[in-house]
C-alpha cells in the first residue's frame, strides 16, 4: 500500500504541539502594518490554536491520522 502524502500547503501553515493541539500563525503581518493598532499587531503576532472541531481534518492533511 502506498504511503500517504502530506499536504504541503497545510504543512507550511500548521504545526502540532507535543500535546496534539494544532497551532497556526495569524495572517496580516507581511506589509501595510502602519494601519494596525498596536493592540491588534501584538495579538496577531502570537500563534493561535485551531478549534478542536477542525483538528482531525488538519491532522489528516498533515498525515498524522
Amino acid at each position: 500500500m502506498p504511503k500517504m502524502k502530506t499536504n504541503k500547503s497545510a504543512s507550511k501553515r500548521f504545526r502540532v504541539t507535543p500535546k496534539g493541539k494544532v497551532v497556526y500563525v495569524h495572517s496580516g503581518l507581511r506589509h501595510n502594518l502602519e494601519h494596525l493598532s498596536s493592540k491588534r499587531h501584538r495579538a496577531i503576532k502570537r500563534p493561535a490554536t485551531i478549534n478542536p472541531v477542525d483538528t482531525p481534518a488538519i491532522l489528516r492533511l498533515l498525515g498524522r491520522r
